[in-house]
């Protein structure tokens, strides 16, 4: 669909079929044509690259034809924060904060943002590299946040007065739901074990007193629904797609398939183009029913190909 492109990252879809893809380094948003091309650019965030940090997840709000918002979350001078601008044609507004403060870093930065099917935003927020934070509940990182369009608190959260929809999370880079509502994400482990984790409101994960599975604490901790070692995984961006998660990695150069039902993971995860395309940092469902896959083999830490970093449409 889109070819040489520089350390792509978010993903998200116009009502049209249009994309907007996010470059974590420079900072640039591009729109790639429903039918694949070459993409266009609609606006340049301020970011600071540094390692795994810049412009990360994209969002376009579930009312855009009648509101125009598209969200950023990205690393600035001072934080990570979540922006949003309207959007009209290919014109860009400029952007306003939505959520700012969150702690930033050279990694664990997260940076996932998708609206749920209650319409609230959630985002993915990284420890930076303070795994401490992750089992405050006074801090925003370690977390998956949930907060409304314009950064407020929704009155049904686990607190109503936080943000924080779950903790102990090292660094989430994949948010998704399944048919029946339940919101999935991926999350790097440190050294051992990464983690696909069914998230419960109120949930804690277990960073950085368990990675992988294991309760030191008598029930406290959710145990994650799959594990991998980091070499397989590292597992970033994740889609589902008539109950049927796909799991986009890193470090494994694989995208991982697994069935759901009733809630959990049912028989074991398949994986899919084993060493053939590379670090693959995100996939998304299209409004064709197809999966648009990215490659991130330009992110200082891949071997670019012909024609990298690309983005594929899997039918």
């Amino acid at each position: 669909m889109a070819t040489d492109l520089t350390s792509p990252w978010g993903l998200a879809f116009l009502p049209d079929g249009r994309a907007l893809v996010a470059t974590r380094d420079s900072g640039r948003i591009l729109i790639v044509p429903a039918a694949g091309g070459t993409p266009t650019e609609v606006t340049t965030l301020p970011v600071r690259h540094r390692s795994e940090g810049g412009l990360l997840g994209l969002a376009v709000s579930p009312r855009f034809d009648q509101d125009h918002w598209v969200y950023a979350y990205y690393t600035s001078a001072a934080d990570n924060r979540v922006v949003r601008f309207q959007l009209d044609g290919d014109r860009a507004g400029a952007p306003e904060n939505v959520l700012t403060g969150l702690r930033a870093a050279p990694n664990h930065n997260g940076g996932r943002i998708a609206f749920g099917p209650d319409g609230q935003l959630y985002v993915a927020v990284g420890d930076a590299g303070e795994p401490a934070t992750a089992q405050d509940p006074t801090s925003p990182n370690g977390k998956i946040l949930r907060i409304t369009a314009d950064g407020g608190i929704p009155a049904d959260n686990p607190d109503p007065s936080s943000g924080v929809y779950s903790l102990g999370h090292r660094n989430v880079q994949g948010l998704a739901w399944d048919s029946a509502g339940r919101l999935w994400a991926s999350e790097f482990g440190q050294n051992t074990f990464d983690e696909i984790n069914l998230i419960r409101p109120g949930g804690n994960y277990g960073w950085p007193v368990v990675e992988g599975t294991g309760d030191a604490a008598g029930g406290r901790y959710t145990n994650p629904q799959v594990t991998w070692s980091t070499d397989e995984a590292s597992p970033s961006g994740i889609a589902i797609r008539d109950d049927v998660l796909y799991v986009a990695a890193l470090r494994g150069e694989r995208l991982w398939v697994m069935d759901l039902a009733g809630g959990r993971v049912a028989g074991a995860p398949r994986a899919l183009f084993t060493g053939e395309l590379g670090r693959l940092r995100t996939v998304e469902p299209a409004p064709d029913g197809s999966l648009w896959l990215i490659t991130s083999n330009t992110d200082g830490r891949g071997t670019p190909g012909a024609g990298d970093d690309r983005i594929l449409a899997l039918r």
